[in-house]
């Protein structure tokens, strides 16, 4: 083939996809970054899902303590005489006592916090796309091995596979958080942003109240909670990689419209291939700490909610089975409701010149923190009354969901370049926390008693306060100078300067010694 050739032909190849593209968008005209979020949200849906479908199950595989059912109101609650029979299971068959079913719910976060790190900077070298398909895909099969796995070594196999399955799943906020720095517009990031990251709550929904009713209907039992969510962790990864990119570049069928809409809105601060993570400015960051602060309170109340309300409900509150997935499932419900309609709000705040952007995430970042921990340690005072404890468990995690427009989105303010290794730094210290909230649980609810778990409560509203403070002195919602690659290559000039200069300054010292 001749050279002179090659450009001819570059060109008719990028002509023949423009005509391709434009015949697809004819007739499905559909905005891709909004199919993205949609997926993206499904993601987060189907990985929160897997993960704590265990929190109900688990309240069927172990061996019930037995007790009389009349303790008073600083113990446990009596069990109301009108609740429906316990249906029999298949579970009931595991001696686990309380620490060691905390160190089951805990050792997801071991793989967790692991895989981090790695998974963002592996999204800003080389995409999302792989990072996040391939991490749940792993999830999804981890699970679906799992009743076989726990009836051949118990509680050993259960913890090992908890470890990998969050090995799997730790790519995927970082994952997430890069490829929405390549298609999220700064107007639109609280809402596509939360849209996306509410996947979480959803998906808690559905796995807590789904698994009830398997628990309560299937007359295999527990083991078909993990064959469910594994089943559809799978289908959710096939679709995946056939209709999703990790740029607007890369899209075979995103119209020329949305395309240079994209373009133009991210160029400033989103660069296709920025200089190396600039780990001492992000390190020294007194934003970036903030945000860390505010994770760590986030996730403190959250995982603490997510892994132990279920048994809370079921221990001391005595529901059974299937009215504990409902009610376990009513609080994550109301919280996406509310992390969506603020969502829209804070967009709307922001583009309207009505709040800064770093005002808008401090303020939904204290609703979020101080609300639900006062409505928890109301609701640990409500004693026996169950309508009042759902009543005030379900307020306190609709305030929650400012979290997602509050701090959540944050990241992509601060370093859109550098948001999947921003996300994995916060969001993995964050999740240390998914290890010591469930072991601090198992230590504290011996008894599973009405004041060992008020204590718990306490816990969490100290750590909300604590962290809620650092975030609004020190947080901001501005881009800071290391995002940009130009700040960074003038600054490696100047040191090439000086280093030079001390160079040359050192050998006219020399020469002088010497004459």
């Amino acid at each position: 083939m001749k050279e002179e050739n090659i450009p001819l032909i570059k060109k008719w190849t990028k002509s023949v996809d423009k005509r391709r593209r434009n015949k697809f968008q004819k007739g499905f005209n559909i905005p891709q970054r909004w199919v993205f979020a949609v997926m993206g949200f499904l993601a987060l849906f189907i990985a929160y899902a897997m993960r704590v479908c265990l929190s109900i199950a688990i309240t069927e595989m172990v061996i019930p303590q037995t007790d009389n059912g009349t303790k008073t109101e600083e113990g446990t609650c009596p069990i109301d005489k009108n609740d429906p029979p316990k249906e029999s299971t298949v579970g009931g068959t595991y001696a686990w006592d309380e620490e060691t079913q905390g160190i089951i719910l805990s050792s997801f976060y071991w793989g967790y916090v692991v895989t981090h790190l790695p998974g963002g900077m592996l999204a800003e070298s080389f995409g999302g796309k792989y990072s996040l398909g391939l991490g749940i895909l792993s999830t999804a099969i981890f699970t679906l091995v799992t009743p076989v796995a726990v009836e051949w070594k118990g509680s050993t196999a259960l913890i090992v596979l908890r470890i990998l399955m969050g090995l799997g799943e730790g790519t995927t906020f970082p994952a997430l958080n890069a490829m929405l720095a390549q298609w999220t517009p700064p107007e639109e990031r609280s809402k596509i942003g939360s849209m996306v990251f509410a996947g979480a709550q959803l998906g808690t929904v559905f796995a807590t109240t789904l698994s009830g009713l398997i628990l309560h209907y299937s007359t295999m039992g527990w083991p078909a909670v993990f064959y469910v969510f594994g089943a559809i962790g799978i289908l959710w990864f096939l679709i995946w990689i056939f209709i999703c990119y990790n740029n607007p570049s890369e899209h075979p069928f995103i119209s020329e419209g949305e395309l240079k809409y994209l373009q133009d809105r991210l160029s400033a601060h989103t660069h296709k291939k920025p200089p190396p993570v600039p780990w001492k400015h992000l390190l020294t960051s007194v934003p970036v700490w903030a945000l860390i602060a505010a994770q760590i309170g986030h996730d403190w109340g959250f995982f603490t909610m997510v892994t132990d309300l279920p048994k809370y409900m079921s221990d001391v509150m005595k529901y059974p089975i299937k009215s504990n997935g409902y009610l376990s499932s009513l609080p994550y419900l109301c919280m996406w409701f509310c992390s969506i309609v603020t969502s829209w709000l804070a967009d709307w705040m922001i583009t309207s010149n009505m709040m800064s952007r770093t005002n808008v995430r401090k303020l939904g970042t204290t609703i979020a923190s101080i609300g639900p921990g006062l409505f928890i340690i109301g609701a640990s005072y409500s004693g026996c009354d169950r309508t009042n404890v759902v009543v005030l468990f379900t307020l306190g995690m609709t305030l929650m969901g400012t979290f997602y427009p509050g701090m959540k989105v944050n990241a992509l303010d601060l370093s859109p370049n550098y948001s999947g290794t921003l996300m994995a730094l916060v969001n993995g210290i964050g999740a240390l926390t998914g290890i010591i909230t469930p072991l601090i649980v198992g230590a504290l609810t011996h008894n599973k008693s009405l004041t060992e778990w008020r204590t718990v409560f306490w816990i969490v509203l100290v750590v909300f306060i604590i962290t809620n403070i650092i975030f609004i002195v020190y947080a901001s919602g501005e881009v800071q100078d290391w995002n940009d690659p130009e700040f960074l290559w003038r600054e490696k000039e100047e040191k090439i300067k000086k280093a030079a200069g001390e160079s040359m300054n050192d050998k006219f010292e020399l020469r002088g010694e010497k004459s």
